[in-house]
């Protein structure tokens, strides 16, 4: 019985770890993709030629 509780808590102490710093890591990049977000150009969106194009519709 003790040892699987000393199993379990050390388990469940590297889960605990491992969060924390995967919390900071994606913090980081939230602040990088913020600034980054700023000067980037929004993408152009170009209609659908469904007229012109070689498919017909199916139904």
């Amino acid at each position: 019985m003790i040892t699987f509780f000393t199993i379990l808590f050390v388990l469940i102490g590297i889960n605990a770890l491992m969060m924390l710093f995967s919390f900071g890591n994606v913090s980081q990049r939230m602040k990088r993709s913020k600034g980054n977000a700023k000067t980037s150009t929004a993408s152009k969106i170009y209609p659908i030629d469904s007229e012109e194009s070689e498919y017909q519709k199916a139904v």
